[in-house]
Parts: C-alpha cells; structure tokens; sequence
C-alpha cells in the first residue's frame, strides 16, 4: 500500500506545482505498465472472470493490454510535457487525471500486491 500512497502524493504534488508534472507522468505511466503487464503475465485471472463466460476473459485481457499501452504513451507524454512545460502542462494534466481510472483497476485487481511477493 506504501506504493499506491507514494503514487498519490506524487499525483497531487504534480496539481500544486507545474514542475512535477512531467516526473508523475512517467512514473505514474512506468508504474501502471509494469503492474499491468505483471498481471498479464504473472497472475490468472479469478472470479467472475472465469465463471461467466469467454466474454470476461478476452474483456480482462484486453483492458490490461489497453492500461499497458495506456501507461507507456502516458510515460511518453511526460517526456513531451518535459520539453515545452508552460504550453504544455494542461494537456499533461487532463492525461493525469484521466489515468487515475487506470491506477484505481490495477489496484483493485491486486497488481500492486505482485510486487511485494519474491
């Protein structure tokens, strides 16, 4: 949980000053990809994924896929911001807060707890 609070306070230190949006987007962006991907990889999926039908199954993959693209383009768009940080800062906002929904299904999917097993 230590991690979900450091991404949080790095989210909202990145809405009170400008200069931390680039450093939230890429780590926020790095962050959400490889937890993403560990699920992928790592972890079957369980639940009602597994008793209600194929459809589930390829939905489960397919938004993991889709938070894996989602993070690397946001990590990328930190970079962009980065270069042009006064004209460009609203733009990597609205990215900021689009990608709490991303953070909130990776958590809720247990991806964070991937990382503290060895």
């Amino acid at each position: 949980m230590a991690i979900i609070r450091d991404i949080v306070t790095l989210i909202s230190g990145a809405f009170s000053d400008r200069k931390n949006l680039p450093r939230a987007l890429i780590s926020c962006g790095v962050l959400k990809a490889a937890v993403a991907l560990c699920l992928l990889l790592f972890k079957a999926p369980g639940g009602i994924f597994l008793h209600h039908g194929k459809g589930l199954l390829y939905l489960y993959f397919a938004v993991l896929i889709a938070v894996v693209v989602f993070g690397i383009m946001e990590a990328l768009l930190g970079v962009w911001v980065s270069s042009k940080l006064d004209e460009r800062h609203a733009v990597g906002k609205t990215v900021l807060w689009v990608s709490i929904l991303p953070l909130v299904f990776v958590a809720a999917l247990g991806g964070f707890r991937i990382l503290y097993r060895a």
